[in-house]
């Protein structure tokens, strides 16, 4: 892999999406925060670098050495990107009392490679509260807008150019911004798009080769995406070197563990299936709390991995999922307090079992993981799957947890996602589930006055779980489902829908 483009990360919550456009182009890219070391500059291909929530005026302002960096590779800088080359090479940056935030239309100043394709008065998105008055010498203003004076401008040499935007030609609000950005990579920095599938196969698995060679490797697996993927890159890498742990923990869904269990098996990966049901729900009993759910369900997941992988002999590395996400978002720019969560899922077990980490799928956002494994062959039963979040039924039973609820849920779950997936709906959604509430309502069945359970159905549709909105499935559907239900699930006479949003509402419940 010899192109790599370098994002520079300020702090600007569009970081990641900056990324995913370039990987959509066909290059590949990292993400590295704003102070990291330009040693390896000329291994770059080009660098871009992106916003933040602070102003250039602030005394908190992030300032890097642009001159380090000017000169060396195409620079692609965005809002504050644009203001930091302008207060740093002599031009004037204003910081508003008012934001500027929302839809404005580029008016061309002059023709330029990165305008090629682009319409005339094209829709971009501003949000960013300081306001640049005057551009350095040595470069030309491009664009203005109705209300932005100095829109875009770029330096005034031809190689290795800077290019400076005062929007965010990342965000879908900007209608032809990925054509700004596809006209950067491949007509100023001339790149070529090779970052597929297949180039990214090709060279994970010869270095897990190297890497590992012929130590063995245990991987927790789950059904889900990311793991399934990651354990058949180290099986393609390493054979039945690698052994698979997959635990049935009593909070999956109906039939799931077999079900996943027997397609494992019968793709030739080497997995032990392991009966812990009991053990978890006695870890739970009595915990109504969400986090001490989450601390229970983890403890005692280490607890039994912990078990299994001493059954086995010369483990030299722990296998995980973890993907590129996770990796960013264990990372501050402004110190570990700002950090929105720590980087491995499986807390604690490297370091308690003495082994050695290997992440194939790190460098991977979840939709590059599903075309990975599209590649590989996995079936698009998993491939497919909505998230389910680790500590399963767990945290979709409000309150104490039982096998009783458990089973109740994973019934009327059940019934949920066959409809969903009969009516086409199931792969028009990012992540469908149902929620056991701890109320009790009153009914009325055949003859009798019941009180029993309410069932909440929660569907959404989102790119990467960071928002969401509710999605409207049909009412003839969400009928049927209903009434399936409460006529077949004895224990629950009342379904509702959540239609709440994140924000304000978080996906799961709990």
């Amino acid at each position: 892999m010899n192109q790599k483009v370098i994002i520079l990360d300020f702090g600007s919550q569009y970081t990641q999406l900056i990324a995913r456009r370039v990987r959509e182009c066909g290059i590949y890219c990292e993400i590295f925060r704003y102070d990291v070391s330009l040693k390896n500059i000329s291994e770059w291909s080009a660098v871009i670098l992106s916003g933040s929530p602070f102003s250039v005026k602030d005394d908190r302002a992030i300032h890097i050495k642009l001159n380090d960096l000017i000169g060396k590779v195409p620079i692609l800088a965005i809002c504050y990107g644009a203001q930091l080359i302008a207060d740093q090479h002599g031009g004037h940056v204003h910081q508003s009392q008012h934001r500027e935030y929302g839809k404005a239309h580029l008016k061309k100043l002059h023709d330029d490679l990165i305008f090629d394709d682009i319409s005339e008065n094209s829709q971009v998105w501003m949000s960013h509260a300081d306001s640049i008055k005057e551009i350095p010498t040595g470069y030309r203003l491009l664009a203005s807008t109705e209300k932005i004076p100095i829109a875009v401008y770029r330096s005034e040499v031809n190689h290795n150019p800077v290019y400076c935007l005062q929007f965010h030609p990342e965000v879908t609000h900007t209608l032809e911004g990925k054509t700004i950005l596809t006209n950067f990579l491949f007509k100023v920095a001339k790149l070529q798009a090779d970052w597929t599938p297949d180039s990214f196969i090709e060279s994970t698995v010869s270095e897990l080769k190297e890497k590992l060679g012929n130590d063995k490797v245990i991987m927790a697996i789950s059904g889900g995406v990311d793991s399934t993927v990651g354990a058949y890159l180290i099986q393609r890498a390493i054979g039945h070197q690698l052994t698979c742990i997959f635990v049935d923990n009593g909070l999956l869904r109906k039939d799931e563990f077999e079900e996943v269990l027997e397609a494992y098996q019968q793709s030739g990966l080497n997995v032990k299936g392991i009966d812990a049901k009991q053990l978890f729900w006695d870890a739970l009993k009595g915990i109504s709390e969400p986090e001490l759910k989450r601390k229970a369900v983890g403890k005692t997941f280490i607890d039994v991995f912990e078990t299994e992988a001493h059954q086995l002999t010369d483990i030299k590395w722990l296998g995980q999922g973890t993907i590129y996400p996770d990796v960013i978002e264990s990372q501050s720019v402004h110190g570990p307090s700002a950090t929105i969560k720590s980087h491995h899922n499986v807390g604690g077990l490297p370091e308690k079992l003495h082994l050695k980490l290997v992440e194939p799928l790190k460098s991977l956002f979840k939709d590059e993981v599903r075309k990975v494994g599209k590649v590989l062959g996995i079936s698009d039963n998993i491939l497919s799957r909505h998230p389910f979040p680790g500590p399963g039924l767990s945290i979709r039973i409000l309150g104490d947890v039982t096998e009783d609820k458990v089973h109740l849920l994973q019934e009327a779950d059940a019934i949920y996602i066959k409809h969903l997936k009969s009516s086409g709906w199931y792969d028009k959604i990012w992540q469908a589930g149902s929620v056991l509430l701890p109320i009790q309502s009153v009914g009325v069945m055949g003859d009798e006055r019941t009180y029993e359970r309410v069932v909440a159905l929660r569907a959404v549709n989102s790119l990467d779980g960071m928002t969401a909105e509710w999605t409207h499935i049909p009412y003839e559907i969400l009928a049927k489902i209903s009434n399936e239900i409460i006529n077949q699930v004895k224990g629950i006479n009342r379904v509702v829908y959540d239609i709440s949003t994140k924000p304000p509402s978080t996906i799961e419940w709990e």
